[in-house]
């Protein structure tokens, strides 16, 4: 590892100053002190433009970056869509169980664990999937695969006769959106400079927002009959009535998706990270030429990126040679950078969301009718659009660790008056209980939800960014699984019967994910991949990271 020598505190700024030597490098890459003089050059220059004329810099990185996150409108969509059924009743009495007590079909809690728990197994298979593809033939292919798998996946939902081909149709779905979840991420990551690393990370947020927000206006917009099962769905642009099966046609619609991404992915250019980390340095060049805008590159501004990415990666390969997964444990620095990027991926379930993902069903069983749920569940559904929106001057202006904690606090409040409001039986709490859910959604689609794509997108070194995803996102999986077994027993009449007042567990987990982020979760805001390998080297506490000062000029010398 790298000498780090600490400096005195500078006369302004207040802080301690790193600085690294890394003239051990120079048998490892070939033209060493031009490659030094370039990367300082590209590293400043990153530093010293301004938002909009990154933006304008980088409008092309930021379009396929924003393309490829458009892959998650798919998962958004399923995912939502079958807690969605649980309180339709064309789906309740095609596959339910007839209640006595309420006289009423039902899903049982045992059903709804399975349907929501099989795309996070199929999701998990995705990503461990992903990790061996994307090493071996990049990003682009293996997104464009995972599209052709998922239109071939579809048939298996349309088409089911029963549960459990459902559960099997989820999990195979599962798969190409695990997928999805890692390279989306990445790519957002390797393709864009400092200044929008921000807003096109937390753009994955929104997309998945996105897909949420089309099935419950799909849902919505599906009139079901008591009797067959079949449903009338009125599309104001398009006049007339079209006999449709209610719950299938959510599924069909997901056919729209795969073959126009297919197509425009096709043209993407491959992450310039990942062709440096194959030796292809030229390609790399290419990459970045793709990725900029016309008026601000140069021959001169490639080389200088692709050096900077040379420079950077030669310092990972010291901490992560070969860049396998049990690398992203060895040692107590990746062990805590990985810690980092697994416990921020959690927290977005411990933290009250998986209510949000249950809307419609807590609202009936709150005592609102099947129409006015639905109407509630859009305005719910709104906030991951509309909270990433407003989102994106708080990241950019306070840091990911400060809205973390802030939200996190709002999560709490929210989640602690829904469970004293469980205790009231009365219409008003009931409204009242709804308004708390979409305050809920509100805060955590403006802190906790974007705010985690950009943390795990900058936390990990660039070499294991990918394996470290992959961690982050099966760690995510497989708590989603707890919480979803849990939460449907919470809620259900038929088992715990819990209802509102599950926002004091809630408010308890939130208490605790806080915490962690109190003590655990550094700044990353405005720091360059090399800067962040210094200070996490240099094993600089949490809560000291936003004042700690790196000496680039320093960072790129060979004393």
């Amino acid at each position: 590892m790298p000498d780090i020598q600490p400096e005195p505190e500078p006369e302004s700024g207040g802080g301690q100053v790193l600085a690294v030597d890394h003239s051990h490098l120079a048998n490892k890459i070939e033209n060493y002190e031009q490659v030094l003089q370039d990367a300082a050059a590209a590293d400043r220059q990153e530093h010293k433009m301004g938002g909009w004329e990154t933006f304008k810099a980088y409008r092309k990185a930021a379009f396929w970056s924003a393309i490829l996150s458009t892959c998650l409108v798919m998962e958004g969509f399923d995912l939502v869509v079958i807690g969605s059924f649980y309180g339709q009743p064309a789906f309740q009495q095609r596959f339910g169980t007839y209640d006595p007590a309420t006289g009423g079909w039902l899903i049982t809690a045992e059903w709804q664990t399975g349907l929501s728990n099989g795309a996070l197994v199929g999701e998990i298979l995705g990503i461990v999937i992903n990790g061996y593809c994307t090493d071996k033939f990049g990003y682009k292919p293996t997104v464009l695969g995972a599209l052709v798998a998922m239109a071939a996946f579809i048939f298996i939902p349309v088409f089911a006769q029963s549960l459990t081909v459902l559960v099997v149709g989820e999990i195979l779905q599962g798969i190409p959106w695990g997928i999805f979840q890692v390279v989306t991420t990445a790519y957002a990551a390797d393709v864009c400079p400092i200044n929008l690393r921000a807003y096109l990370t937390t753009f994955i947020n929104m997309c998945w927002g996105m897909g949420i927000f089309l099935s419950s206006g799909i849902t919505l917009h599906a009139k079901w009959s008591s009797g067959c099962g079949y449903a009338v769905y009125m599309s104001p642009q398009v006049s007339g009535l079209i006999l449709v099966t209610g719950w299938r046609l959510p599924f069909c619609l997901q056919w729209i998706w795969p073959p126009v991404l297919f197509t425009i992915i096709l043209f993407a250019p491959e992450s310039p990270w990942w062709l440096v980390r194959q030796g292809r340095f030229a390609d790399a060049e290419d990459s970045c030429r793709r990725l900029s805008s016309r008026e601000y590159y140069t021959p001169e501004s490639g080389k200088r990126q692709v050096a900077y990415m040379i420079h950077t990666t030669a310092m990972e390969r010291e901490e992560s040679e070969g860049a396998r997964f049990v690398d992203c444990f060895r040692g107590k620095i990746n062990l805590r950078r990985t810690e980092i990027v697994c416990a921020v991926f959690t927290i977005q379930w411990w933290c009250g969301d998986p209510l949000i993902s249950y809307a419609i069903t807590f609202y009936e069983e709150a005592g609102l009718d099947a129409i006015k749920a639905f109407d509630l569940n859009l305005g719910v559904t709104s906030m991951y659009i509309v909270g990433t929106l407003i989102s994106w001057p708080l990241v950019s202006r306070f840091g990911r660790r400060t809205i973390y904690l802030y939200g996190l606090a709002g999560m709490g409040a929210t989640m602690l008056i829904t469970g004293i409001l469980g205790f009231v039986n009365a219409n008003g709490a009931k409204w009242a209980i709804g308004t708390m859910l979409i305050l809920l959604n509100l805060f955590y689609n403006m802190s906790v939800g974007p705010a985690c794509y950009v943390i795990i997108s900058e936390t990990h070194s660039t070499r294991l960014r990918a394996k470290s995803i992959v961690l982050a996102r099966n760690a995510y999986n497989i708590t989603g699984i707890i919480t979803n077994t849990i939460t449907p027993r919470m809620i259900s009449p038929l088992a715990w019967g819990w209802g509102a007042r599950c926002g004091l567990f809630w408010f308890g987990t939130c208490v605790l994910s806080w915490l962690w982020c109190l003590f655990r979760l550094p700044e990353t805001k405005g720091r360059s991949y090399g800067e962040l390998d210094i200070l996490f080297n240099n094993r600089v506490e949490a809560w000291k990271f936003a004042r700690t000062k790196v000496d680039r000029e320093c960072s790129y010398s060979t004393y």
